[in-house]
């Protein structure tokens, strides 16, 4: 008998993405992804009860409430890797420390403020990568504790990948 390795639930949807170029193709359907995030996470969460919601996807992991609560503070933080990497040359991003974050006590308030948050958010988001110019995507940033320089294209995928992520998690919750 064949043992066949159960999926890794820490990253259900495979590793992140980061590709330093995306094909127009590649690169619409990850603003697709970005536009859509907010009603994938907000009917995800939706299948979720409040037990549920303070529940870990993984032993070890974030409950569902870290987790909505984590992309809010992510996709705030690429909002403004997005503006920074628009506005000046090759900014040095700064990295802050995601496992403390979600131990704050914002991380226990109802889902419902970082789903608000996220669909304002994301219409901000795609707002300004619909509007940026085919050069704009090469643009570039750079991660000091990854020691890598990335494009536009790159956090575009990076994004894309980690709502899909993030909401893979939510719906482990479920099952």
């Amino acid at each position: 008998m064949t043992d066949i390795a159960a999926p890794d639930r820490r990253y259900p949807t495979g590793p992140m993405p980061t590709p330093i170029t995306l094909t127009p193709a590649e690169r619409a359907e990850a603003l697709a992804a970005i536009r859509a995030l907010p009603a994938e996470l907000r009917a995800a969460v939706a299948a979720l009860g409040e037990s549920q919601l303070d529940a870990p996807y993984r032993e070890g992991g974030w409950t569902g409430r870290q987790v909505v609560h984590h992309v809010g503070d992510s996709h705030l933080n690429a909002f403004v890797r997005v503006k920074l990497t628009l506005t000046e040359i090759n900014p040095t991003i700064k990295p802050y420390q995601e496992h403390l974050w979600a131990e704050l006590p914002d991380s226990r308030l109802p889902v419902d403020v970082s789903l608000s948050l996220l669909d304002a958010l994301h219409t901000r988001i795609v707002a300004v990568l619909d509007g940026v110019s085919d050069a704009d995507w090469a643009r570039q940033w750079t991660h000091p504790a990854q020691g890598r320089t990335y494009t536009l294209d790159t956090l575009a995928a990076m994004y894309a990948w980690h709502g899909r992520h993030h909401t893979a998690h939510l719906k482990l919750i479920k099952q």
